[in-house]
């Protein structure tokens, strides 16, 4: 059904102007509240209690909070508290977005009304509605939200203020404080909602990880290079792995000490790197069991750099494309499969020879696909431990790799490792039945 439509049901009900329901239904619908909670929210809004929500929500704990409760009460403590601005009908608005905890459980939540929440403070949010936000329950604090402040404390068994390193970051994760070194730092200028803009963008690292970042308004702490401390940033996910966000909300602060980055990547099997959902630093090992098509010899867009097909590029038409090297292999483990992706220079390493070499190797064979053939002798059916960025979407798991080395692990003292392993989880569980 049309929103129009929606509106004209709502209002005839209602017994109010159609345009002015219209007009609060879409606003609701455009921050992303499914239809059938937007118009049991506007039939709270003027009065109608047949939509099943009149009378005092029930109250919950954390814990029981379900995607599908319409309006709940709730009493936690505030983890965290952050601003951000979103862009909402053309204006700026002003949000505040973290955590709320009891002892059973934490939730996100978003507050649309300025109710001075800061750390620490315990709450009671009453007709607080919720909705589901990636697949879980987010509480929002609007203006049919009553909240109080409670003079007793709550003890909740979670860390109040959102220090986290980075490793521990995920896609989602607002107000956080992090203390990092800044690895790289570039600035740019790309097309922001209000026209070109400034931005600074590189990576962050401290002793559990590295993670990209976004300074949306250059702060001299920041292209200083160094080590800072930052509060009030946000987490987004770009390119398919999370990403800091720092906004003009967030604070830099100049560190006076060092941060300690990690030489090492964090190692996972690749059944539970894939299972992130992408990962910006991680080592894998497995066997690789295939080349792709599309590797070896290949011509990309001049403009875009994309791989283009018969001179054609999906953006640019036809294009005179520039030859290039690349492999898509595929790494498999055991627990799992992923892509990985070599670039121009690590492709050279595993070929053996350099675009040039590849470009003579094909014009003497009238075919570039003698340059994938020969990088196929050279690295199926051998194991390869690859550090590099995680990304997993709709099409699969992809590992752009930034190191691709044959692992010179000892196959036995592996297997001899694995098979002790197993054993004591056999003399465990064995263990376990007997008791």
């Amino acid at each position: 059904m049309e929103l129009d439509n929606h509106a004209e049901d709502l209002a005839s009900d209602l017994g109010v102007d159609k345009e002015e329901v219209k007009s609060d239904l879409q606003n609701l619908v455009e921050y992303s509240v499914p239809i059938d909670e937007a118009k049991q929210s506007l039939r709270r809004k003027y009065g109608d209690g047949s939509s099943g929500g009149s009378g005092t929500p029930s109250a919950k704990d954390v814990a029981e909070i379900d995607p599908d409760d319409g309006n709940v009460t709730v009493t936690g403590v505030v983890l965290t508290a952050g601003e951000r601005s979103i862009r909402y009908q053309g204006d700026d608005h002003v949000i505040v977005e973290g955590r709320i905890a009891d002892d059973t459980g934490v939730i996100d939540y978003t507050a649309w009304e300025d109710f001075g929440l800061e750390p620490g403070d315990t709450i009671t949010a009453g007709n607080a509605s919720v909705r589901e936000w990636d697949g879980e329950p987010e509480l929002n604090l609007g203006e049919s939200t009553s909240l109080s402040f409670e003079e007793t404390p709550l003890d909740v068994p979670y860390e109040i203020g959102g220090e986290a390193q980075l490793a521990e970051l995920r896609t989602g994760d607002r107000a956080v404080t992090v203390e990092a070194s800044v690895l790289e730092c570039e600035r740019r200028t790309i097309d922001g909602r209000d026209g070109e803009t400034e931005i600074l963008s590189g990576v962050f690292g401290d002793e559990s990880g590295r993670l990209p970042f976004t300074n949306w308004e250059p702060t001299p702490e920041i292209e200083a290079g160094g080590s800072v401390r930052i509060e009030n940033a946000y987490v987004k996910e770009f390119r398919g792995v999370p990403e800091v966000n720092v906004s003009t909300f967030s604070t830099v602060t100049e560190l006076d000490r060092a941060i300690d980055v990690g030489a090492d990547a964090t190692s996972m099997a690749i059944g539970e790197a894939v299972r992130t959902g992408g990962i910006y630093d991680v080592e894998v090992v497995g066997n690789l069991i295939a080349v792709r098509d599309g590797s070896g010899l290949i011509q990309r867009c001049p403009e875009c750099y994309r791989v283009t097909q018969k001179g054609q590029c999906r953006t640019h038409g036809e294009v005179d494309a520039v030859d290039d090297l690349r492999v898509k292999a595929i790494l498999d483990d055991g627990t799992g499969t992923v892509t990985v992706v070599l670039d121009d220079e690590l492709t050279q390493r595993v070929y053996g020879g350099t675009l040039e070499d590849a470009l003579e190797q094909a014009r003497d064979a009238m075919d570039q696909e003698v340059v994938a053939d020969t990088i196929r002798e050279r690295i199926v059916g051998r194991e390869y431990r690859v550090r590099g960025h995680l990304t997993v979407d709709d099409y699969g798991a992809n590992l752009d790799a930034e190191t691709f080395e044959e692992n010179d692990d000892d196959p036995v003292e592996r297997a001899t490792a694995f098979l002790e392993a197993v054993g004591a989880s056999d003399e465990t569980e064995r263990t376990e039945v007997d008791a």
